[in-house]
């Protein structure tokens, strides 16, 4: 799967790295619905961390479609509200 990060760039990652992607996406939901910033964005950042760690970056010439977007690190939590599906930032 490709995904972007905003203002990054595009990995593809594996299909099988979902499962841990979506412990992180379900404590950022928890955190945003509780309104934990400092949470949210330690989560985030995690999250994105994460994402660059078990996938490879596609080259900046890439132009590859995006299967999944997630959010810039600096996104505030209002930005990525509005990016949120019911199933959080990762379908699963």
């Amino acid at each position: 799967m490709i995904v972007r990060i905003m203002g990054e760039g595009q990995v593809e990652l594996a299909d099988s790295h979902f499962a841990e992607l979506n412990k992180l996406d379900d404590e950022l939901l928890a955190e945003m619905e509780s309104g934990d910033g400092p949470g949210f964005r330690r989560t985030l950042h995690a999250l994105l961390s994460k994402v660059r760690e078990l996938g490879t970056a596609l080259p900046d010439d890439a132009l590859e479609p995006s299967e999944l977007i997630l959010p810039s690190p600096d996104a505030t939590l209002e930005e990525v509200r509005e990016m949120l599906s019911d199933d959080g930032l990762i379908p699963g």
